[in-house]
């Protein structure tokens, strides 16, 4: 694959809750050596053009731990989940492709940028490529097209949020990722934080 990629913008989903972690900002943990939105942002700050984050919090202290980055809330304020998110994310990137992430992934690939713009070169129909990693499907960690938008738009509206039969409908096609002593590819609560943590240490 040459070096030159689509112009392409990062949108960090944010926007959740966090129930499962005592309404902790998932964000601004530091679940390994790194807090979440600092490892985030060095993974991909000099391979897009944009970095924002989705997220209904704490603005302010995002701007401050990283200046260059932009924030935004979702269009409807239900907590209706990341498929809210990423319509809402093309109302303010300019680019024509999206890189979504999830604020609670754990290891981060070194090429999977170049990898998803692969795969959405590779298979000229599909609309989003999502990321699998040890067989299971992580699919808010995704590069959507532009033209995506019209299918996501009627699936939000519809209250149809999930985010496996919206990308169905955007003949999806799959990176798979391979990593033998990965337990958690994100963390969903205090349980699992634990888990993976003592997991590195050992």
């Amino acid at each position: 694959m040459d070096a030159i990629l689509p112009e392409t913008e990062l949108v960090i989903l944010a926007g959740g809750q966090a129930l499962r972690m005592q309404g902790k900002n998932k964000l601004l943990q530091q679940f390994d050596t790194q807090i979440q939105l600092v490892k985030i942002y060095q993974a991909f700050y000099d391979q897009v053009t944009q970095v924002w984050v989705n997220s209904h919090r704490d603005h302010t202290i995002y701007q401050k731990i990283q200046p260059n980055i932009k924030c935004f809330t979702d269009e409807n304020s239900g907590f209706e989940g990341p498929l809210m998110g990423m319509q809402t994310a093309w109302t303010h990137v300019k680019a024509d492709y999206i890189l979504f992430l999830p604020c609670d992934i754990t290891v981060i690939r070194s090429l999977i940028y170049q990898d998803l713009h692969l795969a959405l070169r590779k298979n000229s129909a599909s609309l989003v490529a999502y990321v699998e990693i040890n067989h299971q499907a992580l699919y808010p960690f995704c590069l959507i097209k532009r033209s995506a938008v019209k299918v996501i738009k009627q699936h939000v509206s519809q209250k149809k949020l999930s985010l496996k039969r919206c990308f169905d409908a955007l003949n999806a096609t799959v990176v798979k990722v391979n990593e033998p002593t990965l337990y958690f590819h994100s963390i969903n609560s205090e349980l699992e934080l634990t888990q993976y943590q003592n997991a590195l240490s050992i």
